[in-house]
């Protein structure tokens, strides 16, 4: 009888695929503000219950994010904290509740 031979993925690739699922959730805020810095612990706690991550974009000193900004916020309104889910195209604005955050993420706003 012949020995099944079973591959394994090499723990390169496996590393690839995770760092090349790019988030689909976006943080833009300001270093210097409260709002942004109070709703912290939630996206911390989104991702922690729903295992996705939130890319976090710093505007206030740094052109390159504010501009990526710019793009996404379609009201213009031009205000942090800023949240915006690229699968939905759905944006979120200021403070909000967890729950409110949850059902952002996962499309249901």
């Amino acid at each position: 009888m012949a020995e099944e031979q079973t591959q394994k993925p090499q723990a390169s690739s496996i590393q690839l695929q995770a760092s090349s699922q790019e988030p689909y959730l976006l943080d833009f805020y300001g270093t210097e503000c409260v709002p942004c810095k109070e709703m912290e612990p939630l996206l911390e706690q989104l991702e922690n219950e729903l295992g996705v991550k939130v890319q976090r974009l710093e505007v206030w000193h740094n052109a390159a994010n504010a501009a990526l900004m710019e793009q996404y916020d379609k009201e213009q309104r031009g205000f942090v904290p800023f949240y915006y889910n690229k699968k939905t195209g759905k944006a979120l604005y200021g403070t909000q509740s967890y729950e409110t955050f949850k059902k952002w993420a996962l499309g249901q706003l």
